[in-house]
C-alpha cells in the first residue's frame, strides 16, 4: 500500500450516555502484542470498571484486526469500535473504550451506538496522519539555480528535510514514490540538465502538525 492514515499521537475521548460513561483510549498500535499490553494497561488504570471492549487493526499489507465486546451483549461493542477504525481508514491503531454503568439499561442498539460514539470521540482528540511511501533524494547543483530550484520545490509535492552549502548546493528532499520520477524529470528540464540527482533509497514518511516524519 502507498499510502494509508495511521495514529501518530494517541488520545482520550469520553462520551455519557443515560448516566453510563464510556471513556475511550486510543493509541498507535504494530502488532498483537503492542495491542495486549495497552489493552492491559488500560484495565489496570480503570481497574473498577465492569467493561473495557476494544478493537485493534495492524499491518498495511495484509492488515490483521480483533475485537472483544468484554461481557456486553454480543456484537455491541468490539465491533462498533472496529467499525470506526475501518470507517476512517486507520491502521495501526487501538481502541479501548471502558464503561461505567450507570444504572440504565441501554438495549443492543444504544450499546452499539454510545460504544462507536465514544471510539470516535477518542479519535478526534488523536493526531492522524498519511504514512506515505517514500523516495528521497539528494540533489546537487550550482548556486545559479538555487532560486529556480526553489521556486520549483514549492510548487511541487517534494518536502526539504536538508540541506548543504559548499562549493555547490546540495538539497535533500522526499516525495511520495510514484511521485519521484516525474520530479526528477522535470527537475532536469528546468535546469537543462545542470543538476544531479542521486537516490537515497525508499522510506515511509508521514507531516503530522507539518512537520516530516519518518517510521
Amino acid at each position: 500500500m502507498e499510502k494509508y492514515r495511521i495514529i501518530y499521537e494517541g488520545g482520550q475521548g469520553e462520551i455519557v450516555e443515560k448516566k453510563s460513561r464510556f471513556i475511550a483510549d486510543v493509541a498507535p498500535v504494530h502488532s498483537e502484542a503492542e495491542a495486549a499490553a495497552f489493552i492491559e494497561n488500560i484495565k489496570k488504570k480503570y481497574w473498577d470498571a465492569r467493561h473495557h471492549c476494544y478493537a485493534f487493526k495492524y499491518g498495511e499489507n495484509q492488515p490483521i484486526s480483533r475485537c472483544s465486546d468484554d461481557g456486553e451483549p454480543s456484537g455491541t461493542a468490539g465491533k462498533p469500535i472496529l467499525d470506526v477504525i475501518t470507517g476512517e481508514g486507520l491502521y495501526d491503531v487501538c481502541i479501548v473504550v471502558t464503561r461505567y454503568f450507570g444504572g440504565t439499561l441501554l438495549g443492543t442498539g444504544g450499546l452499539a451506538r454510545a460504544y462507536k460514539d465514544a471510539a470516535k470521540a477518542g479519535i478526534e482528540n488523536c493526531m492522524v496522519t498519511e504514512k506515505t511511501a517514500g523516495s528521497k533524494l539528494k540533489i546537487g547543483m550550482d548556486y545559479n539555480y538555487v532560486g529556480k530550484f526553489q521556486h520549483f520545490l514549492s510548487t511541487s509535492d517534494a518536502k526539504l528535510i536538508g540541506s548543504e552549502y559548499t562549493d555547490k548546493v546540495e538539497f535533500r528532499v522526499v516525495i511520495e514514490r510514484e511521485k519521484a520520477d516525474g520530479f526528477s524529470k522535470a527537475l532536469v528540464e528546468l535546469t537543462a540538465g545542470k543538476v544531479e540527482i542521486l537516490s537515497e533509497g525508499e522510506c515511509y514518511f508521514g507531516i503530522p502538525g507539518g512537520n516530516v516524519v519518518f517510521f
